[in-house]
């Protein structure tokens, strides 16, 4: 088979799926305008509120409720595909069924925990707020995304995985050594049962000010994983010192601020948008203008076309952030080592480098192997 039929066999498989997608998109369009109505109004009945103005956070409430169990319902015949199909026949899977139906339910019961509260306090902002509510929705907003980046790590995520300090040696030292190297205030190291999940790996820090944590996942290191894979010390340095880059030119805390400002700008449009009743009468409401349905419609349908710029400059942005932090592993002496673990990365984990640079540019929030390692070899 030569090249040319091979490309016009992904092109009509590509357009196959695209035609696809669309149907399904027009049908779950349609599909979601009949259930909001018709679930709203149910539960309202349900609850017997007949002043929507009173009892509307109520059933928002148990209308949020509803709608992430919707969402688990269609969602999870595809999670069990890809990590028991997918997953499993390419070697990655290590979930049990047991463990992956804990992990769901325990899933399901955080994000309530934590999405029902945080709506309804946005919905009583919104009601009693007066004429600037959306100054106030920011704020909120803001408060509660950094209290949530404060007490995930500590708190929620060993939920759902088992933490440990990193055992004392060789690599402990030596990225002890390399924080203090370059004045990073490392609080504390943690190693993360990650090989009871998947075979798949990561590193990351966290934390605010002088309390900054390294976690390691241990399918990253070579001495914990059972199929050869993993790095050895100096690759996993050079990973740590890429996540030291972003640290060093305040990747984090850049991108906090930027969300902020797009959070701020869309609850300002919000406010200016959500009486208008044409909104609800697109969803079937002619009687009622409930406040989450304007939520819905505005931040999902009005702002689709603003979202699409904003997926596209906050990948362009990321992209940058990433060949950041490359290039200060490679000044810190590490851009040899950074070059092999990326390769051993790619090929633990079957990924595929090559890609068009248009497609990576809109579809990966990460530079594409090729791309990252051409950049590692220039000279400046």
């Amino acid at each position: 088979m030569n090249a040319s039929k091979i490309f016009r066999g992904l092109l009509t498989v590509s357009w196959i799926e695209f035609l696809w997608g669309f149907y399904l998109s027009l049908r779950q369009a349609t599909l979601w305008y009949f259930l909001i109505f018709r679930i709203w109004i149910n539960i309202r009945n349900i609850l017997g509120i007949s002043n929507v103005d009173e009892g509307e956070i109520k059933i928002t409430a148990v209308f949020i409720i509803v709608q992430m169990i919707l969402n688990v319902i269609i969602s999870l015949p595809f999670s069990i595909y890809e990590t028991f199909v997918i997953e499993e026949k390419h070697g990655f899977n290590k979930q049990t069924v047991a463990f992956f139906i804990k992990d769901r339910i325990k899933s399901f019961i955080v994000s309530m925990c934590l999405m029902v509260p945080l709506v309804c306090v946005l919905i009583y902002i919104v009601k009693a707020g007066g004429d600037y509510f959306f100054v106030y929705m920011w704020l909120f907003s803001m408060f509660m995304l950094l209290f949530l980046m404060t007490v995930y790590p500590d708190y929620i995520a060993p939920l759902f995985d088992n933490y440990t300090p990193l055992p004392e040696g060789e690599l402990r030292t030596k990225i002890e050594e390399l924080a203090a190297s370059v004045d990073f205030p490392l609080y504390k190291l943690y190693l993360v049962e990650g090989s009871k999940r998947s075979v798949h790996s990561n590193a990351y820090f966290y934390g605010f000010f002088k309390n900054k944590r390294i976690v390691l996942y241990d399918t990253l290191l070579k001495e914990h994983s059972k199929e050869g894979k993993g790095c050895d010390t100096q690759e996993i340095l050079a990973i740590l010192a890429h996540e030291l880059g972003h640290w060093k030119f305040n990747h984090v805390a850049k991108n906090i601020v930027i969300m902020q400002i797009n959070v701020f700008l869309q609850y300002f449009l919000f406010a200016r948008l959500f009486k208008y009743r044409e909104l609800y009468e697109a969803f079937g409401f002619t009687n009622e203008q409930p406040v989450i349905v304007g939520f819905i419609a505005i931040m999902s349908y009005v702002f689709a076309p603003y979202n699409v710029i904003m997926h596209l400059l906050l990948n362009m942005l990321s992209r940058k952030f990433e060949f950041e932090a490359d290039g200060y592993a490679k000044t810190l002496g590490k851009g040899e080592y950074l070059r092999k673990a990326l390769l051993k990365l790619e090929q633990d984990n079957l990924g595929f480098p090559v890609y068009d640079r248009l497609f990576s540019a809109w579809y990966l929030s990460h530079p594409p192997l090729l791309e990252r390692l051409e950049a590692l070899t220039r000279e400046h």
